[in-house]
C-alpha cells in the first residue's frame, strides 16, 4: 500500500493526499512534521535526507518532492486523465505545477505564514501585504488562463491545477483583502465540488 509521509496541514503534503484521492489509492497516511516531529530521525533523514515533508513510498520506492510525487502517481496510475498522454497538454499542466512552485510559493509563504501562524503581537504588516500585493498581481496570470479555459490543465481537471489547488483553499478563506480575480474564484468553486479536493485539501489551515 502508498504510505504518504507528512502533517495534512501542509499545502505540499495536501498535494499528494488530494492527487491519491482523485486516482482512488488506497493509501496509509503517516503524520510527521511540524508539530509532529518526526523528520530528523535516522529513519526518515533515510528516505528524505533534506528532512522535509512529504515523503511516500510505493512498491519499495521513496520519493519525495511534492510535484514529482505528483507527477509520478499521475503517471504511474492515471496516465490519460491526471496525466495528459498528448505531449502539448501534458507540458501546458507542467508549467502550472512549476510556477506554483518556483514562482507563486514564495510570496505566498510569507502571506499564510505571517497571517495565519504568527501572533498579532509579533506580524510584520508591511512584509504581509507586500506579499498580498505580489500575490494578487502572480494571480492574474491564472486568472487570465482560466478566462480561456476552465483549467489551468486545459479543458479537463489534471496534475497542473493540483499545486495551485492546494494553496487556493488558503486563498480563499483566509482574513484577507483580496483582489477581484472572477475566473480564479470560479474555478475554485470548481474545485470545491470534487469529493478528493473537500477531503484531502479543505482541512484545518493552522
Amino acid at each position: 500500500m502508498l504510505k504518504i509521509w507528512g502533517r495534512r496541514n501542509s499545502s505540499n503534503v495536501r498535494k499528494v493526499l488530494w492527487c491519491a484521492e482523485e486516482i482512488g489509492l488506497p493509501y496509509e497516511s503517516i503524520e510527521v512534521g511540524g508539530a509532529f516531529g518526526g523528520t530528523q530521525t535516522p529513519e526518515y533523514r533515510a528516505m528524505n535526507p533534506n528532512g522535509l515533508v512529504p515523503v511516500i513510498e510505493d512498491h519499495g520506492l521513496p520519493l519525495w518532492e511534492s510535484n514529482a510525487i505528483v507527477r509520478y502517481l499521475s503517471a504511474r496510475y492515471a496516465l490519460g486523465t491526471l496525466y495528459p498522454e498528448d505531449v502539448v497538454q501534458r507540458a501546458q499542466s507542467e508549467k502550472w505545477m512549476d510556477w506554483t512552485t518556483s514562482t507563486f510559493a514564495v510570496p505566498f509563504r510569507d502571506l499564510f505564514w505571517g497571517t495565519l501562524r504568527t501572533a498579532p503581537a509579533d506580524r510584520d504588516e508591511v512584509r504581509i501585504a507586500s506579499a498580498l500585493q505580489r500575490c494578487g498581481e502572480l494571480l492574474v496570470l491564472a486568472d487570465a488562463e482560466l478566462e480561456r479555459q476552465p483549467w489551468l490543465s486545459g479543458e479537463t481537471f489534471a496534475m497542473g491545477d493540483i499545486p495551485l489547488g492546494a494553496f487556493a483553499y488558503a486563498w480563499f478563506e483566509m482574513p484577507i483583502q483580496r483582489p477581484e480575480l472572477p475566473h480564479l474564484a470560479a474555478w475554485y468553486e470548481r474545485l470545491k465540488q470534487r469529493a478528493a479536493y473537500r477531503k484531502a485539501v479543505m482541512t484545518a489551515l493552522t
